[in-house]
């Protein structure tokens, strides 16, 4: 039987010698290429087409999970884990509806690293603990219950185009208190910014199309 073919990914040299030795006395994985970043995972998997990906979150060039999302829209077949070490909504959401078909921490045993790779190469999906259980509070949570009624009125004048400012003044709130609202808006949808927030916003009901 074929080894698992692995491409490791991140942008400290010393992660990735770290991974390819943990990975080294697993008989049936084999490691065949290392990449800095997320543009030079995208070529190197055109090129080697490993089973699974090892994907760093946040690198130089191109993200983890920007290079998620070039995967899937090239259709290359590898299967993406992200290891990192951000358990945060902002950085899980993001990644898993990406694409990527796993999600662990950096401080994960060897053996459940091991057994992420495998499980991935097979289809299947394997998920840290804490990142599980937020996704689980995720699901549960209701999409109306989920932003503050001072959240939703900040994100209905966005999507109305206003600034900080207009915002601001017409809720009567410093700029400074309306970006701090924003800021857990984001983490609460999931995303990086006005743009996306709106468009979750809607996705969600939260916003009247």
């Amino acid at each position: 039987m074929s080894p698992v073919t692995l491409l490791v990914v991140d942008d400290h040299p010393v992660v990735r010698d770290g991974i390819v030795g943990m990975v080294a006395s697993a008989d049936d994985i084999e490691v065949v290429g290392e990449a800095a970043n997320g543009a030079e995972a995208v070529a190197l998997a055109q090129v080697l087409d490993p089973d699974v990906v090892l994907m760093d979150l946040r690198m130089p060039r191109m993200d983890g999970v920007a290079a998620v999302r070039e995967f899937v829209r090239l259709r290359l077949r590898s299967r993406i884990v992200v290891l990192t070490t951000f358990d945060a909504d902002a950085d899980v959401l993001p990644a898993i509806t990406a694409g990527a078909t796993g999600y662990l921490l950096k401080d994960a045993p060897r053996d459940e690293l091991l057994r992420a790779v495998r499980a991935a190469a097979q289809g299947g999906t394997v998920l840290a603990p804490s990142v599980a259980s937020r996704l689980v509070h995720r699901v549960r949570t209701r999409d109306e219950d989920l932003l503050t009624p001072r959240e939703l009125e900040i994100l209905a004048l966005v999507a109305d185009g206003a600034t900080n400012g207009a915002a601001g003044r017409a809720l009567h709130l410093s700029e400074a208190t309306v970006k701090t609202h924003l800021l857990s808006v984001y983490t609460k949808l999931g995303v990086g910014d006005r743009a996306a927030a709106v468009a979750e916003g809607f996705r969600r009901g939260l916003l009247d199309g």
